[in-house]
């Protein structure tokens, strides 16, 4: 456990130092994002672009994480146990790219619709079985969405059948 610590710690410490727009917090073996870090980062969160969280145990992300990195424009959360994501994630102005694979939302985060900006969702993964695809039809930057191996039911599968003016990565079983 020291060990995982000082490894964010040195991790958070390069990020300030160095004037870095990225933090890679991934497999840190993190169950939540630490409530220090914010501390730590809060005279360079509006510096920070790009974070990565992957390859964690994080259950759960929360709102003062989205309103302290008001700036983020990619976010990967890929590999955790996450289930929702908190209401403020609407509220990223220049957020455009989200993975979310390989974690275990049952019900798509519809806060993301919220987020004009979003090209990239990545829901790879879950166990999502409806997706809202007439509200993403609506969102103005999405370009590409993944749902593979995602158990979705046979009215959201014919929806993602039609043309969308963004890409969509599905399984289809024949």
């Amino acid at each position: 456990m020291g060990e995982a610590i000082a490894n964010v710690a040195r991790r958070i410490n390069a990020t300030v130092e160095e004037e870095k727009d990225s933090l890679d917090l991934s497999n840190c073996k993190l169950i939540s994002f630490p409530d220090g870090v914010f501390k730590v980062l809060r005279s360079v969160s509006g510096n920070i672009h790009v974070i990565t969280l992957a390859d964690n145990e994080m259950k759960a992300i929360s709102s003062k994480f989205f309103s302290t990195f008001t700036q983020l424009r990619e976010l990967d959360l890929q590999g955790n146990v996450l289930t929702k994501l908190p209401d403020t994630v609407g509220e990223m102005k220049h957020l455009t790219s989200i993975n979310l694979a390989n974690n275990s939302f049952s019900i798509f985060p519809e806060k993301l619709i919220e987020i004009a900006t979003l090209e990239r969702i990545n829901l790879e993964g879950n166990k999502i079985t409806e997706i809202p695809v007439q509200k993403l039809s609506a969102m103005p930057a999405l370009k590409w969405l993944n749902v593979k191996s995602n158990p979705l039911d046979s009215n959201t599968q014919s929806a993602l059948q039609s043309p969308h003016k963004f890409d969509i990565l599905t399984t289809t079983e024949s």
